[in-house]
C-alpha cells in the first residue's frame, strides 16, 4: 500500500479579493473583473514574524512581502504531492496531482481562484477573508457532510483499484505465467493515461443533473453493473484464467477506466463541495478514502480470502476456501455502488458551476507545455527512471509466493508495512523543506536500487524446505519497509518539484501532465519485465524414477506446462530462474541510465530558474 505521504508544514493563508470600503471603488473593481477575469488571481502569503525575509524564487522578481516564497523557508511550498499508489509491490503511484504532503496544505493560488470563479454564488462583495479550519471537527456542518461524501466517493473508487493492482495478480499467480500476469497488468494503464480524456470530463455535462454528477452517477452505475457481472462470473473466470485471460483483462481494464474517469470528476467536484477556505481538506479526503479502499481490497481481502488464515483464526473445522471469495466480495461492492449512487442522485444537489476554459484550449495548453525543452527532458527522465526497479516492484512478491511464502504472510507483511509508510512519508515531506527536491529524489533513487539488490538476496535465501520461520519473515518485512521508504521519498520529492516548477497560470494542467507521465513511467515497462522472466527461465519436467508411465522430458517454464508436469506425475526442475537475470538487467539499466543521463539531467533541471518552466502560458506568466 502507498497512501499519500504525510508531513508537517505551515499553512499559507489566502489573500482574498476583498471589496473596498468605498462603494465607488467596489463598483470599479467589479466592472474590471467582469471585463478582465484573467487578471485576477488569489495570491498566498505566510503569516510570520517581522524578522522573516521574503524573496521570490525568480531572480528577476523584486523582493516583496507579498511574494510566494521565503528565503527562510524556501522549499515550504514544495511539500505538495499527488494521490495514492497502491501497494509496495506494484508501486503504481496514482495519487492526486495536487494533494499535499501533510494532507491539508492549501491548493495553489490559481486553483483557489478557479474554485472561486466556478461557483455561481461568487461575488467580489463577499467576505472571502476566512481562515481554514484548524481540524476536521472545526469544519462547518455542511463542510463536514461534504467531506464525508468525498471520502465515501474516493473509498468506492479505491475498492476496485485495490483488486486490479493488488489482490487479483496475486490470486492469478498460481494459474498464470509471469508473462500472462504481465498481460493482465495492462488493466492498470487507464489510470496512468486519464489526462487524455480529463478535459472532456470538465467540458461536457448536463445542466439539469450538474457538472460533476453528470459523470459520477452514470459511471458508478456502470461500475456497479460490471462489479455484479464480475461477481457472478469471477470464480469461473479464475478457474479458466489462462483461456479467459483477455476477457478478464478487458473487464478490469474497463473497470479501471471508469474509476479513473470518476477520479477526474470527483477531483473537480471537490473544488466546489467544500468552502473555499477549507479546500485543502479535499486532499485529506482523497488520501483517507483511496487508502482505505485500497487497503481493504488488498491487505484485508487477501487475508480473509486465505483458507489458512480462516482455518487458523475463525474455524474449528478446516475448509479449503477463505472467509471471502472473490465473487462474493465483488457482488457485495456492486450492490454497495448501486445504493450509494441512488442516494447521490436523489439526495445530493450540486451547485451550478461555470467553465472558463474550453475543451480545445486545454489540449492546446498541454501541447504548449510538452513543447518546452526542459519539460521534454523531464518527461524522458520520468519514462526511464523506474526501469531499474521494475523487477523488484512487479515480480519479487510473486516470486516469494511461488516459492512457498503464504498469502497470509504476504498480507501480514503489507499490514505491518502500512503504518511505517505513513510515518516515513511524513518525514520525507519534512525533508523536502530542507533539501532540494531533486537532490532528495536522486538519493532515494540510489536507495531504491539498493532495495532491488536486497530483494534479490531475500528471494535467493528463501528456505529450501519451504517452511517460513519468524526470522525469515522478519527479513521479508524489513526488505518491504526499506523498499517502500525509498519509493515514498522518491514520490514525495518529485511531487514537490512538480509543485515548484508548475506555472501558476495553468497549474492544474501542468501538474496533471507531469503526474501522468510519472505514473506511465512506472506502468509501461511492467509487461515487458514480466515476459522477460518467462523468457529467461529454463525448467525441465522429468518423470520420477518410480513413475508408472514414463515420458520424455519437456520444458515446464510456463505455468500451464508446470501443471501438465504435475498431472503426469513428473517433477519440474528449475535450472535457471528468470527472475534473477531480469532483476540484474533492470538494476544495471538503472545504474547506467542514472549516472549516464538521469543524474546530470536532473541536476541541470533542478538548477534552472522558475522562468525557464513558465514559457508555456505566454503573457500570463511573465
Amino acid at each position: 500500500m502507498s497512501p499519500a505521504p504525510l508531513s508537517e508544514s505551515r499553512d499559507p493563508l489566502p489573500l482574498p479579493l476583498t471589496s473596498s470600503s468605498s462603494s465607488t471603488a467596489r463598483a470599479h473593481r467589479s466592472n474590471s473583473f467582469a471585463e478582465h477575469p484573467d487578471d485576477f488571481e488569489l495570491e498566498s502569503i505566510y503569516v510570520d514574524d517581522l524578522k522573516t525575509h521574503y524573496s521570490s524564487d525568480d531572480p528577476e522578481t523584486p523582493s516583496s512581502p507579498m511574494t510566494r516564497s521565503r528565503r527562510k523557508d524556501r522549499h515550504h511550498d514544495n511539500d505538495r504531492s499527488s494521490s495514492a499508489n497502491m501497494n509496495s509491490s506494484s508501486s503504481v503511484e496514482y495519487r492526486r496531482k495536487n494533494a499535499s504532503v501533510d494532507g491539508h496544505d492549501p491548493l495553489s493560488p490559481s486553483m483557489q481562484t478557479e474554485a472561486l470563479l466556478q461557483r455561481e454564488s461568487f461575488s467580489l462583495d463577499d467576505d472571502h477573508d476566512k481562515q481554514a479550519s484548524a481540524s476536521l471537527k472545526d469544519l462547518s456542518p455542511q463542510d463536514q457532510k461534504n467531506f464525508a461524501l468525498l471520502v465515501l466517493l474516493y473509498f468506492l473508487q479505491g475498492v476496485p483499484m485495490g483488486l486490479a493492482m493488488g489482490s487479483v495478480p496475486f490470486l492469478l499467480k498460481s494459474k498464470l505465467s509471469y508473462g500472462e500476469i504481465g498481460v493482465f497488468s495492462l488493466a492498470s494503464y487507464p489510470y496512468s493515461m486519464k489526462l487524455l480524456w480529463s478535459p472532456i470530463v470538465d467540458a461536457i455535462w448536463s445542466k439539469r443533473m450538474g457538472r460533476r454528477k453528470s459523470w459520477i452517477v452514470p459511471i458508478q452505475t456502470l461500475s456497479a453493473i460490471m462489479l455484479l457481472w464480475l461477481g457472478a462470473n469471477a470464480d469461473r473466470l479464475m478457474a479458466e484464467a489462462s483461456s479467459k485471460l483477455y476477457t478478464f483483462t478487458f473487464v478490469f481494464f474497463s473497470l479501471v477506466m471508469l474509476c479513473a474517469t470518476q477520479d477526474v470528476a470527483v477531483d473537480g467536484w471537490a473544488l466546489t463541495l467544500l468552502s473555499v477556505e477549507n479546500l485543502s481538506y479535499a486532499s485529506t479526503a482523497q488520501t483517507v478514502g483511496l487508502t482505505a479502499g485500497q487497503f481493504l481490497s488488498f491487505t484485508v481481502f487477501l487475508a480473509f480470502n486465505s483458507p489458512d488464515f480462516a482455518n487458523r483464526y475463525f474455524r474449528s473445522t478446516p475448509s479449503d476456501v477463505g472467509l471471502f471469495t472473490l465473487g462474493g466480495y465483488l457482488t457485495f461492492w456492486g450492490w454497495t455502488y448501486f445504493i450509494v449512487t441512488l442516494g447521490l442522485a436523489v439526495f445530493k444537489k450540486e451547485e451550478r458551476t461555470s467553465n472558463r476554459d474550453g475543451l480545445v484550449s486545454v489540449y492546446k495548453t498541454m501541447w504548449r507545455v510538452i513543447k518546452l525543452k526542459h519539460v521534454q527532458t523531464f518527461i524522458i527522465i520520468h519514462l526511464i527512471a523506474k526501469i531499474g526497479f521494475q523487477a523488484n516492484d512487479a515480480v519479487t512478491n510473486l516470486k516469494l509466493l511461488e516459492k512457498g511464502f503464504t498469502q497470509e504472510d504476504m498480507a501480514l507483511t503489507v499490514l505491518i508495512d502500512f503504518p511505517f509508510e505513513i510515518g516515513l512519508g511524513y518525514y520525507a515531506g519534512k525533508w523536502c523543506a530542507y533539501f532540494p527536491p531533486m537532490t532528495l529524489w536522486m538519493w532515494a533513487f540510489i536507495g531504491r536500487l539498493v532495495a532491488a539488490v536486497l530483494a534479490h538476496i531475500t528471494v535467493w535465501i528463501f528456505p529450501k524446505d519451504g517452511v517460513v520461520e519468524s526470522g525469515y519473515l522478519l527479513v521479508v518485512i524489513a526488505e518491504h519497509i526499506f523498499s517502500t521508504f525509498t519509493s515514498t521519498v522518491m514520490f514525495v520529492a518529485v511531487s514537490a518539484f512538480h509543485a515548484k516548477i508548475a506555472d501558476p497560470g495553468i497549474g492544474g494542467t501542468y501538474m496533471t501532465l507531469l503526474a501522468t507521465v510519472s505514473n506511465l513511467g512506472g506502468t509501461f515497462p511492467r509487461i515487458f519485465v514480466l515476459k522477460l522472466v518467462d523468457a529467461f527461465t529454463i525448467a525441465t519436467c522429468v518423470p520420477l524414477p518410480d513413475a508408472n508411465t514414463p515420458f520424455e522430458p519437456f520444458s515446464c517454464a510456463l505455468e500451464g506446462d508446470k501443471k501438465l508436469c504435475k498431472a503426469q506425475g513428473g517433477v519440474c526442475n528449475i535450472e535457471q530462474d528468470g527472475y534473477y537475470i531480469t532483476n540484474v538487467i533492470c538494476i544495471l539499466i538503472g545504474v547506467l541510465t542514472f549516472w549516464g543521463y538521469i543524474k546530470p539531467a536532473a541536476t541541470r533541471l533542478s538548477a534552472l530558474p522558475l522562468k525557464a518552466w513558465r514559457e508555456a502560458s505566454g503573457p500570463r506568466s511573465s
